[in-house]
């Protein structure tokens, strides 16, 4: 019986609820720049479960204490880290966009790291190597601790997320060349959420990875089963190009979406949920970007910009 027990409680952590669809998001970071205890990280699980993985993870532990400040999670902060985050989907490696997971590594549990090939050659090289911090990954320096399992994304291939229900497909990102980045496909069951890392457009990039994102995903736009985007727009519009640094502004973000709509029409992305990621907080650019977002919005995209620490749900 009590074997019985233990299975059902280990059930109700994985698996979402019956009748219960889309997914649910708790931002630990969301800003982009120097404010270190706000940037990019944001839980994702299917509804009704509490078998996340963490989409980059720039911010950990303070973002998990504000999300308990907003009444985020039924749990404390060490059930939060230690059992509710099964992994990390790392879109590169630069530091605002790992540097929370590195630091909570030495107090965590074994977990799976889902990277591309250049995101984990840097992490083992640079980061998990004895000299800027302990090797707690699965490969590199030794003695390798294998706490952290590294699992390298080829692209376009469905991976599991383990003990999540959920997968992945990984699409590169172009982050001012010749540096990249990655997009994440996530799936459960039959819906899917897009998030995108640091990506410069495809016409500054002299590239075409948004484009091949957006092909990818549009069978899903028109059947309705892409329930979310994440998309980042770091600067205002009066950022030169020449500066952009491999990001985006407010003006560059509707061109990407306006590509993807003439790949399905524009009907099928008003009220699309578009989440706003990676507001750079320097002087009034966030007031700025926000204004310039909403003026610029003809599709009708369902623009939301998050908060650290407030769930929200996307169906």
């Amino acid at each position: 019986m009590r074997n019985i027990v233990a299975a059902l409680l280990l059930l109700s952590t994985i698996c979402p609820v019956l009748g219960q669809n889309g997914f649910k998001v708790v931002p630990l970071g969301v800003k982009g720049g120097t404010t270190d205890g706000n940037l990019s990280a944001y839980m994702l699980a299917p509804a009704g479960s509490d078998a996340y993985v963490c989409v980059d993870a720039g911010t950990v532990s303070n973002g998990i204490e504000r999300a308990l400040n907003k009444n985020a999670f039924n749990a404390n902060a060490e059930t939060v880290l230690k059992n509710y985050i099964k992994g990390y989907l790392i879109s590169h490696p630069h530091l605002d966009h790992i540097s929370g997971m590195i630091i909570n590594s030495v107090d965590d549990t074994v977990k799976q790291v889902y990277a591309m090939e250049h995101c984990i050659d840097v992490m083992k090289a640079h980061y998990f190597n004895w000299q800027s911090w302990p090797n707690l990954a699965s490969d590199g320096n030794a003695p390798a601790l294998n706490k952290y399992r590294y699992q390298q994304l080829p692209e376009g291939v469905e991976m599991p997320l383990a003990e999540t229900g959920m997968s992945v497909q990984a699409f590169p990102l172009s982050h001012s060349k010749p540096y990249t980045s990655t997009a994440f496909l996530v799936k459960h069951q039959d819906e899917y959420v897009l998030y995108f890392g640091d990506t410069g457009p495809d016409e500054v990039e002299q590239a075409d990875y948004m484009k091949r994102v957006w092909a990818a995903v549009a069978p899903l736009v028109k059947a309705g089963k892409l329930k979310g985007v994440f998309l980042e727009v770091s600067y205002p519009n009066a950022q030169p190009d020449r500066h952009l640094y491999g990001h985006l502004t407010p003006n560059w973000f509707m061109k990407e979406f306006e590509v993807l709509a003439a790949l399905v029409g524009k009907e099928h992305l008003r009220n699309l949920n578009v989440i706003v990621t990676h507001i750079k907080p320097t002087g009034n650019s966030e007031a700025t970007i926000k204004k310039e977002l909403d003026a610029a919005n003809s599709l009708g995209l369902r623009l939301t910009f998050p908060e650290q620490g407030v769930k929200f749900e996307l169906k």
